[in-house]
């Protein structure tokens, strides 16, 4: 489990089949064959350690649904060590399980500062998405500052872009995304009452949509 506050970036210096090797550019000193670290918010689990090099094993799976398969080696990646009982949780509560890889539609700077980051939306996913929820975009922690119908948008602050991998997600560029891990469950007993003929609920999609939860 992981919170989607980045510690380190990355570069990607090698891949090969199910072999991802990532250079950190802050060492880690104390990294334990096994542990669990979050790699543009998919998690993997660390192999070997040595040489200033992390290497993960990937499988054809994540390699498929992430953007760890298409990323050019160079790019850079967002790093996050497991939470640990009784860490402060800063962000909010991420799997590391990536649902799916989207398109960087347009990242453009507000006048305010802070940056306008639209991605977009296949439409099997828009019913996960909602204003104001929690969304983890490579591995970070953001929130919903709107929805469309086949987009969404995120707001960076301008530490957030800089201190992450997202500095390089520019139009065109593919990001991972996972939902909020509440909202999948709420969506799935959703579907099994609708489509069970003994259901007596009065709880649907529409009373959820209508009370701001889709």
């Amino acid at each position: 489990m992981f919170t989607g506050l980045v510690q380190a970036t990355g570069r990607i210096v090698a891949r090969d089949g199910g072999t991802l090797v990532v250079r950190p550019d802050a060492a880690w000193a104390d990294l334990e064959f096994g542990e669990s670290i979050a790699v543009n918010g998919c998690c993997l689990t660390l192999e070997a350690s040595r040489g200033g090099v992390m290497t993960f094993h990937t499988l054809r799976e994540s390699l498929r649904r992430t953007n760890l398969g298409v990323l050019p080696l160079g790019a850079a990646v967002n790093l996050e060590r497991a939470l640990k009982l009784g860490d402060r949780l800063g962000g909010h509560l991420v799997q590391g399980h990536v649902d799916t890889a989207a398109k960087v539609l347009a990242c453009g700077k507000l006048p305010d500062g802070d940056f306008d980051l639209r991605i977009a939306l296949a439409p099997e996913c828009a019913p996960l998405v909602v204003t104001k929820g929690s969304i983890a975009v490579d591995g970070v922690s953001l929130t919903v500052a709107e929805t469309g119908r086949d987009f969404f948008a995120v707001r960076l602050i301008p530490v957030t872009r800089r201190e992450t991998a997202l500095e390089e997600r520019d139009a065109g560029g593919t990001v991972n995304l996972e939902f909020d891990v509440l909202g999948r469950y709420i969506l799935r007993q959703t579907e099994l009452r609708e489509a069970s003929p003994a259901a007596t609920s009065a709880i649907t999609m529409d009373t959820l949509r209508e009370a701001g939860f889709l």
